[in-house]
């Protein structure tokens, strides 16, 4: 990440314009962007981070959309990087940088390498059902992480040969190498991110991993179901 590149970002935080495409995202009707204000340290930092990934992304000018729900510190993803070849992405809103940090790293040492090891194809594709929705936990009066774009729900993988490994319907009824390599990257989610939720832990979730990346629903330690 270069140094022009964050003053560009800077600038574009100042001048209170948006990358929000019109009508793509869940949100309460009023929005506001955040008062001009520099680009914090912990924000460049992270920022420079994800860059150092190989992620191509653009990011997203803080915004508060009320009722507890907001974009700050986050990025759009346009795709990610594998050890050797570029991961496209599906369907994916703004993500908190924190998390989209997580993921990448997730997606090429978690996610890639597995495929390779266990399926014998590189991954080119993660199918997300988005990250950012202003919305409480199902059946709750708290607000989900995805109020904030700190988590993503990922519903399937596509590989280089063409197969398509989906938590619906290879969870249980895949083969035994595609039923093996869901749980090792559900598995590898639970070291990256603070909450990991999948089929195991309720009908809910039971076509998609849940990755969150604050603290576990249960405590500091995370919870992985």
């Amino acid at each position: 990440m270069t140094r022009a590149f964050l003053l560009a970002f800077t600038s574009l935080a100042l001048s209170g314009c948006t990358l929000l495409p019109a009508g793509k995202d869940t949100q309460p009707r009023r929005s506001a962007s955040v008062p001009a204000m520099p680009v914090s340290p912990v924000a460049q930092r992270c920022l420079a981070q994800l860059g150092q990934t190989g992620s191509r992304f653009t990011p997203v000018p803080d915004q508060y959309f009320g009722a507890g729900c907001s974009n700050l510190n986050s990025v759009r993803i346009a795709g990610l990087q594998s050890d050797t070849d570029s991961v496209a992405l599906t369907n994916l809103g703004p993500v908190a940088c924190p998390t989209a940090q997580s993921f990448a790293q997730w997606a090429r040492f978690g996610v890639d390498r597995a495929a390779r090891q266990l399926l014998g194809s590189r991954l080119v594709r993660i199918e997300t059902m988005g990250s950012y929705v202003c919305r409480n936990v199902a059946g709750s009066s708290r607000r989900s992480a995805h109020a904030t774009a700190e988590a993503i729900d990922v519903a399937a993988f596509v590989l280089a040969d063409g197969r398509r490994i989906s938590v619906a319907g290879d969870w249980s009824n895949g083969s035994p190498q595609e039923r093996e390599f869901l749980r090792i990257v559900h598995r590898s989610a639970c070291k990256r991110f603070g909450t990991v939720l999948g089929p195991q832990y309720n009908a809910a979730h039971r076509d998609h991993f849940h990755l969150e990346k604050g603290a576990g629903a249960r405590g500091s330690k995370g919870f992985c179901r």
